[in-house]
């Protein structure tokens, strides 16, 4: 049931889902299918997360926010716990290009082509590409590190940025992996991708958060929008439910889709977790932010086919610090053609995405803010119309969004974009080992990022939920056996 402002949820409930991103929602959905009853709460005015959208000029322009691509793996994991219409709605992107000083290529992104590439342009002994390609097919999230991704590059392409950048750059923008972060966190994602090329949805994050709030709702799923809570509540060691608009809602699972650290420091209280724990938890760093920059073109104006996704950069050099740098040269478009949204009015857009620091943008001034709003938007123009010369003119409606942005609607500290480091995964996975009741799922450890990513991490949190659920109506049967006897 959708509920309305004023209507309040009917609890005790067995599942209270905080947050709805695509691994809340997951969450929701699966245990909602399992026959348990949920309550899904969200802040925002709308489902989805990242996974979201807005409007300009009356509707008349819609825009993504997230960056969008995703691997093969989405369609199962739509198909199997949510719909065969969402499955069925998700496409594969052709044009995926590269333009830099180092190089222009265009690809389908799988790893057939990424290896014709690799070896017919970049001269790699096909035996090298195969053997770095196993590497990253074997590489599982459970293991522990065993080095960076620097070190993985060094290994098999020494010395060779150009190609760090052609295998790297797409993955920075996916989930923020820089050189010094675990391989793991790079291997395991871009293998996916590897597969089967990169995917879309048709129709647009609209429609794809309608139908899933379609299948929640059937599902019997109560959702409270502008929904933010209070606090967790704790009760001898173990969650009782949680307070919203000073009343208290029961539940003996709380399951979180926030910001992790957020979870623990701000909607729990650190006093409920053991000192060793709390050690873990305040070793965790979050990742960085993003910047996009939204376009709009015209009624009647007409984009070329440049591809789908283009990965640009002026800087003469791959390097992961200056891609976070406010001097960044690099920037993604996303481009939107009318076919994504097929029963709307024909409208073409282009979504510009750069990564960036949080302290980079906290400490400017008012004046100072709006000043790189301006040169972030700017670049995004110059940079487009490298590639579309004229296409200012053909702009109806431009805007742009900085860490400070999500940082306001997410509630993510720091406006963090791809949630923790990898450290994250293994608080995230253990919070509810360390207080009983309590889950989380959400975008951490660098691969539980991106929409499969999130998907399939409810989905693992899901079973972990139904299992400690489970285990409290043994242990109650067991009790009540025993009064009887």
């Amino acid at each position: 049931m959708l509920l309305k402002h004023k209507d309040k949820p009917r609890g005790p409930y067995e599942v209270i889902v905080v947050g709805s991103g695509l691994a809340g929602m997951t969450a929701a959905n699966k245990l909602a299918q399992n026959g348990r009853k949920v309550l899904l709460l969200e802040s925002h005015n709308k489902l989805g997360g990242f996974a979201t959208w807005f409007r300009r000029n009356q509707g008349e322009h819609i825009f993504d926010i997230s960056l969008h691509g995703f691997p093969v793996g989405m369609i199962k994991t739509c198909r199997k716990y949510w719909s065969k219409e969402i499955a069925d709605s998700i496409r594969q992107v052709h044009r995926v290009r590269y333009i830099n000083p180092q190089f222009e290529v265009e690809t389908d992104f799988t790893r057939t082509h990424f290896t014709s590439v690799l070896v017919e342009k970049f001269q790699i002994p096909r035996a090298t590409v195969d053997a770095f390609f196993y590497e990253l097919e074997t590489m599982n999230f459970y293991d522990a590190p065993k080095m960076t991704n620097g070190e993985l590059f060094e290994k098999y392409f020494p010395r060779r940025n150009d190609v760090q950048r052609f295998l790297l750059e797409p993955i920075v923008y996916a989930n923020g992996s820089t050189l010094e972060d675990p391989a793991i966190s790079y291997g395991i994602v871009f293998s996916n991708f590897m597969s089967k090329g990169v995917y879309i949805f048709n129709g647009g994050t609209d429609r794809l958060i309608g139908l899933m709030k379609d299948e929640l709702v059937k599902n019997g799923v109560d959702i409270k929008l502008h929904s933010k809570i209070e606090k967790i509540e704790i009760q001898e060691g173990v969650v009782k439910g949680v307070w919203l608009d000073q009343e208290f809602i029961q539940a003996p699972v709380v399951l979180s889709n926030a910001n992790l650290l957020s979870t623990i420091q701000n909607m729990t209280g650190p006093e409920y977790f053991s000192e060793a724990f709390i050690k873990k938890v305040k070793a965790v760093r979050l990742n960085t932010s993003s910047c996009q920059v939204f376009m709009g073109l015209k009624a009647g104006a007409v984009l070329p086919d440049i591809g789908e996704l283009i990965f640009t950069s002026d800087d003469p050099e791959f390097n992961t610090d200056l891609i976070l740098s406010p001097k960044i040269g690099s920037q993604t478009f996303s481009v939107y053609y009318p076919e994504m949204r097929p029963d709307k009015e024909p409208r073409y857009a282009v979504v510009s995405s750069s990564n960036s620091r949080y302290e980079d943008w906290k400490k400017l001034s008012e004046e100072d803010y709006l000043a790189q709003k301006k040169r972030v938007i700017e670049r995004a123009l110059v940079g487009l119309e490298k590639i579309v010369p004229g296409i200012r003119e053909m702009i109806d409606v431009i805007d742009c969004s900085t860490p400070l942005t999500v940082e306001r609607y997410t509630h993510h500290q720091k406006g963090s974009s791809f949630g923790t480091k990898f450290e994250g995964l293994e608080v995230s996975m253990n919070l509810h080992k360390e207080l009983p009741g309590l889950f989380h799922a959400g975008s951490v450890g660098i691969i539980m990022s991106g929409w499969l990513g999130a998907a399939n991490y409810g989905v693992i949190q899901s079973h972990a939920v139904e299992t400690y659920l489970d285990l409290l109506t043994k242990n109650q049967l067991t009790q009540e056996g025993q009064i009887h006897v």
